[in-house]
C-alpha cells in the first residue's frame, strides 16, 4: 500500500512539475494566476465600421496589406470570398480620425470591414455615379457581420458607416449599400415610416431652426457642433445621415423628410438603450 502511494505521489508530482514547465515556457518572466474573472468587462470592440474599398480587389488588397492602412476584414465581389486580414484581437487602420458619441479615434474600439466596391466615380459631365453591391455579395458581409454582432454583443446603433464616423471625410459605404435590409433583418435602427409620414406635414409647414438639427443629430450619435449656424460641418453631417437614411436625395440641407426621419430615429423609445 505504501509503495502504491509513493509511485502515486511520484506521478502526480511528475505531471505537476511538467506543467509548472510548460506554463514557465510560456509566461518566462512572471506568474500569473488566473484563478479569478471580473465580472465587469466586455469586448475591445464596440463599434462595426462598414466601408467600400473604391477599388478592384488585386488593388485593395496591396494597400490594406502593404499600405499604412488596414482592416480586419476585406470581402472580394466575384466570387463572394472574406479575407481575414487583422486578427480581431488587434487594431486595424481603417477608421482614421472619427468619432460616434463620446468616443473619439475608433480603431481602438472597432472591428472593420472594407467590401470591394468600386464606390464613386465623376462621368465626363461633371455628375458622380454610384455603384451597386451585388446581393451575392451582400448574403456573405450580412452573415459576417451577424457573427461578429453576436460574439462581441456591439450594439446595434453602433453598427456604423465610414460616413457617420468621418463626415466631410469619407462618404462609404455609399448611398447604395443596403442599409435597409439591415434594419430588416434586426441588426440596426431604422426610423417608423407611420411616425415619419405622420411627421412632414408639421415639419413642412414649419421647418425647425438649425440648433433644433444639430441637437438631434448628436443626440444621435453625430459628432455635431453646436453652432447654432447652417456651417460645413453640419451640412457634412446632415449629408452623412442622408446617406443612410435618405438615400434619394443626399445633399446635405435640412428639409421636412430628414427632420421627420431625424425625429422618429431620436424619440426615446427608438433609441438604442
Amino acid at each position: 500500500m505504501k509503495r502504491v502511494f509513493l509511485l502515486f505521489a511520484s506521478a502526480s508530482l511528475a505531471l505537476l512539475m511538467t506543467g509548472c514547465a510548460t506554463w514557465q515556457r510560456d509566461h518566462p518572466y512572471v506568474n500569473i494566476d488566473t484563478s479569478y474573472t471580473a465580472i465587469s468587462q466586455d469586448s475591445r470592440a464596440q463599434f462595426l465600421i462598414l466601408h467600400f474599398t473604391n477599388e478592384n480587389f488585386e488593388g485593395s488588397l496591396k494597400i490594406l496589406t502593404e499600405g499604412p492602412v488596414s482592416s480586419h476584414y476585406l470581402v472580394d465581389v466575384n466570387p463572394p470570398t472574406v479575407y481575414r486580414l487583422v486578427d480581431e484581437s488587434r487594431r486595424a487602420y481603417h477608421a482614421g480620425l472619427s468619432r460616434w458619441g463620446n468616443v473619439a479615434a475608433l480603431n481602438a474600439a472597432s472591428i472593420g470591414i472594407e467590401i470591394v466596391n468600386k464606390g464613386n466615380q465623376k462621368t465626363p459631365d461633371g455628375t458622380t455615379i454610384w455603384f451597386d453591391y451585388p446581393d451575392a455579395q451582400m448574403d456573405v458581409v450580412m452573415a459576417l457581420v451577424k457573427d461578429i454582432v453576436k460574439r462581441h454583443g456591439i450594439r446595434a446603433d453602433h453598427i456604423l458607416g465610414h460616413s457617420d464616423i468621418a463626415p466631410g471625410r469619407k462618404v462609404d459605404p455609399g448611398p447604395r449599400f443596403p442599409w435597409k435590409r439591415f434594419a430588416d433583418e434586426g441588426l440596426i435602427p431604422w426610423p417608423d415610416a407611420t411616425y415619419v409620414a405622420s411627421k412632414l406635414p408639421e415639419y413642412t409647414a414649419q421647418l425647425p431652426d438649425i440648433t433644433w438639427f444639430q441637437q438631434k443629430l448628436a443626440k444621435y450619435g453625430y459628432g455635431t457642433l453646436q453652432t447654432g449656424q447652417m456651417d460645413k460641418g453640419t451640412h457634412d453631417v446632415l449629408e452623412a445621415f442622408q446617406l443612410r437614411f435618405r438615400q434619394s436625395k443626399f445633399d446635405g440641407l435640412p428639409d421636412a423628410e430628414t427632420a421627420a426621419i431625424l425625429d422618429a430615429l431620436t424619440r426615446p423609445e427608438a433609441l438604442v438603450k
